[in-house]
């Protein structure tokens, strides 16, 4: 009955959220087995979590660094890497996304933050607007695979994970990702003929390379001052930080101290500086620093702008995230999940079969839920029958993500369709047609990351 609650409402075009606590209101009043008290209880308890406290800084962080000018500077560092290669402008695309999603954590606030510019910029440069919006549409999907991201933070709540696990277990498949993503961009410049869309400076090329050369080797200097010569590690982290001003300074780099946040993220998470919550808090710190201080591209008029942005997005993620709470709750309490663990152990016991099939069920509910309430219904009903065949929960959360992300580029309810097809001025139809060619690269990387477990568990075992 549950289930039949839940989808009389959804096919009456009721929001997600307050479909499936609905479905459970109405269930549980028909059925007179609790006290609709319950329903409240059990959604206030599903939000009363600490690891729920990064979602809404994590955020704010996204949203300063997108109205801080962090979006330009880190477009014209890509610019000066990349730009000059054939296609260029795809790899900008790509690179860009690559850098962004260290710092929103959102595939959304990917597209609509760096896609406005990005396919803006292929669009005159003589891009078709199709290949520019199919460019966006993928590479936006890194953002919540590279470090930080808000599905994660979710993800390792209602599993029991942790947080800086997930993390680090994106690192290998989003570079992966990103890599078959600008292999396809290769792909059309060569077919087409195009070449690069800004001329060749080594100046500008060295200026970017030495910026990448700092961001790799900062986290190398802290760890040797730590590790080998026994400094006191906060002293050394803030006396290192006091570096990296000092060298923007006075090499005036483009992108530099915004490159260093995932870096500042997962080293601080990872050597036990900071959990996860404590860093999306630390991030929020550094944007502001960057956005207020350093750039004084922020004004306060701005940021009460963008805190109210970060309220309502809050509070549309975490009412989602409550209402899921009461509803897997009730589909467990029902005996829906351990119904479907049983048919799913009786069909197969091979772990390969199950990923297949989980796989064919996330791509066809990342059609029609947002993320977070996909993350929330799936991992009750998922994830006990993954952990009897074998499947590392962390492992399962990457191959999730990644499914609900590929999802948002999908009809009816994909909102990164939506969001690009705003931006590009392009119909709905000719949007989704143009990002039909670059789920190849989506899918290969799904089946990679879902039978090569050790790219995803590589470095989380390194860790923790």
């Amino acid at each position: 009955m549950l289930k039949i609650f839940f989808l009389l409402f959804m096919a009456g075009g009721i929001p997600v959220a307050i479909a499936m606590a609905g479905a459970s209101l109405v269930y549980i009043l028909t059925s007179g087995s609790l006290p609709p008290f319950v329903v409240i209880h059990r959604m206030v308890s599903g939000v009363d979590s600490f690891p729920l406290l990064a979602v809404p800084f994590f955020i704010l962080a996204g949203n300063l660094m997108n109205n801080a000018g962090i979006t330009t500077r880190i477009y014209n560092f890509a610019l000066a890497l990349v730009g000059w290669l054939k296609g260029g402008l795809g790899h900008v695309n790509v690179l860009g996304s690559v850098i962004f999603a260290g710092m929103s954590g959102t595939a959304i606030a990917d597209a609509a933050g760096l896609g406005t510019i990005e396919i803006k910029a292929m669009k005159e440069h003589g891009y078709a607007t199709e290949f520019a919006v199919g460019v966006t549409a993928a590479s936006a999907t890194l953002g919540p695979i590279i470090p930080p991201s808000l599905p994660f933070v979710i993800y390792g709540m209602m599993a029991n994970v942790s947080v800086g696990a997930l993390f680090l277990a994106g690192i290998l498949p989003g570079a992966m990702m990103a890599i078959l993503m600008m292999l396809t961009v290769a792909y059309y410049a060569h077919r087409n003929g195009w070449g690069g869309d800004v001329r060749f400076s080594s100046t500008r090329l060295f200026k970017a390379l030495s910026e990448l050369a700092v961001v790799v080797g900062w986290p190398l200097l802290v760890w040797g001052a730590v590790a080998k010569l026994g400094a006191p590690a906060q002293l050394t982290v803030f006396a290192a930080l006091a570096l990296l001003f000092v060298l923007d300074r006075i090499f005036r780099f483009e992108a530099l101290l915004p490159i260093m946040t995932p870096v500042l993220l997962i080293g601080g998470m990872s050597t036990g500086l900071f959990t996860p919550t404590e860093g999306a808090i630390a991030a929020c710190v550094w944007a502001m620093i960057l956005g207020f201080g350093w750039y004084k591209t922020l004004s306060w008029k701005m940021f009460v702008k963008v805190c109210l942005d970060t309220i309502e997005t809050t509070s549309t993620v975490l009412f989602i995230v409550a209402a899921a709470s009461i509803f897997g709750w009730m589909l467990t309490a029902t005996g829906v999940t351990t119904d479907i663990a049983s048919w799913v152990l009786g069909f197969t016991k091979e772990a390969w079969v199950f990923l297949l099939l989980a796989n064919l069920l996330m791509l066809f509910v990342g059609c029609f839920l947002e993320p977070t309430a996909a993350i929330t219904i799936l991992v009750p009903i998922l994830l006990p029958i993954a952990t009897q065949l074998g499947v590392d929960p962390v492992h399962f959360g990457l191959v999730m993500v990644l499914n609900l992300m590929i999802g948002l580029l999908h009809p009816p309810m994909g909102m990164v369709l939506f969001v690009l097809a705003r931006v590009a001025h392009l119909s709905f139809e000719r949007t989704t047609m143009a990002i039909l060619p670059w789920l190849v690269p989506l899918l290969a990387s799904l089946a990679v990351i879902t039978y090569m477990p050790s790219l995803v568990l590589w470095l989380p075992r390194m860790f923790f």
